[in-house]
């Protein structure tokens, strides 16, 4: 019994010896099992270490590649032009040496250059008048034109009195030393080569009295123009060159002063209206006036004032209203060369009344008349 215990005895011994190996030796694996995946997670944590660098070299790369770019950029930008040109003679290079030598020549067709046009003067079958000015000391100024270069006589009531040649362009002037002397003129041009007279004429009328009260008028085919008319009233610096009554009661005064001044009118002391100078120095006034009686005296005042309102010049027209009653009236047929200032001075001794005969005779425009025209003319007029 006591051999059999101590056999058991020594049998547990062993297997405690055993287990303690066994825990020795299963410790020992699952060392070496952590030591193994101790070294795989290392491998694993340096595998995935790596890209990370990679990526840090990769970006590195990218900023060299950028900065060099931009280093690129910036010697484009500084240098375009330059390099633009080079490129630009060099394709033309390539392009006369290989691709022009290679076609056929192209003849190039030049537009013909016109030869100068040197402008012709246009030429006037007849000579004309620009201008016939009677001047204030009466002296007088012709001018007109005709063919270049070529003499032109001034024919005064059938005689000529002077010639002289006209320009380039065809344009002369005379304009005599000596004052005309007062009295009717009628104006003809000459042409001495060849010989051709004017179509028109121009009647002058010269005034004792001096421009203001002289007249120039062009007679044509057509009719009569005034090339200038007399001064009706005069004051200083205001001049009255028209006093017209239409036939629908209206009084119409026309005439020349100082530049954007005031002028007014008034009849027998009733105020009419004003009107502002121009800067060419002319006015014109009109007013609606009641029917004024044949036979009675009317006042016609016009005055210039300043620009605080002060009168500086005044015209003062008294005039008889006349009786037109066409018993005694006289009828006269209009010829070639006539206006109604000459036809009223002839008939009723006062050129100034020629606006009394153009409204008898219902004529709109005074100084428009035509050859064969027949006028009524009041012969009691004054």
């Amino acid at each position: 019994m006591a051999k059999k215990d101590k056999n058991n005895m020594g049998k547990t011994k062993r297997s405690t010896d055993d287990l303690i190996d066994g825990a020795i030796a299963q410790q020992n694996d699952w060392l070496e099992n952590r030591r193994e995946y101790t070294r795989g997670f290392l491998k694993a944590l340096d595998t995935f270490a790596k890209p990370s660098n990679k990526k840090e070299n990769v970006s590195d790369a990218t900023e060299q590649k950028n900065t060099r770019k931009e280093k690129n950029r910036r010697i484009l930008k500084a240098y375009w032009f330059p390099i633009t040109c080079a490129l630009i003679v060099v394709l033309i290079a390539i392009w006369v040496m290989f691709i022009r030598g290679t076609t056929e020549p192209r003849v190039v067709v030049v537009p013909a250059i016109p030869e100068p046009v040197v402008q012709k003067v246009e030429e006037i079958k007849t000579p004309e008048f620009d201008i016939v000015r009677i001047e204030k000391d009466g002296g007088i100024v012709i001018a007109g034109r005709w063919l270049p270069h070529q003499n032109i006589s001034i024919v005064s009531n059938g005689k000529v009195i002077a010639t002289e040649r006209t320009d380039w362009r065809g344009e002369f002037v005379y304009a005599p030393a000596t004052a005309w002397k007062a009295g009717n003129y009628t104006i003809a041009l000459l042409g001495t080569d060849p010989e051709v007279k004017s179509a028109d004429k121009v009647f002058v009328y010269i005034s004792e009295a001096g421009a203001k009260s002289s007249l120039s008028l062009l007679m044509t085919k057509d009719g009569s123009t005034v090339l200038q008319s007399p001064v009706v009233l005069q004051d200083g610096d205001l001049r009255v060159s028209k006093i017209d009554y239409l036939d629908n009661g209206r009084l119409v005064v026309t005439g020349d002063a100082l530049p954007r001044l005031r002028v007014s009118m008034a009849m027998n002391g009733k105020y009419l209206g004003f009107a502002r100078v121009s800067d060419h120095k002319h006015f014109g006034l009109g007013a609606d006036i009641d029917e004024l009686e044949p036979g009675k005296e009317y006042n016609l005042a016009v005055r210039l004032h300043d620009g605080d309102g002060k009168t500086v010049s005044a015209v003062m027209h008294r005039f008889v209203m006349p009786e037109m009653t066409g018993d005694d009236d006289t009828y006269y047929t209009v010829r070639r060369g006539d206006c109604l200032w000459v036809i009223a001075r002839n008939f009723l001794r006062r050129g100034l009344l020629f606006s009394i005969i153009a409204e008898r005779n219902n004529i709109t425009d005074p100084d428009l008349i035509f050859p064969k025209q027949e006028l009524q003319i009041p012969t009691d007029a004054k």
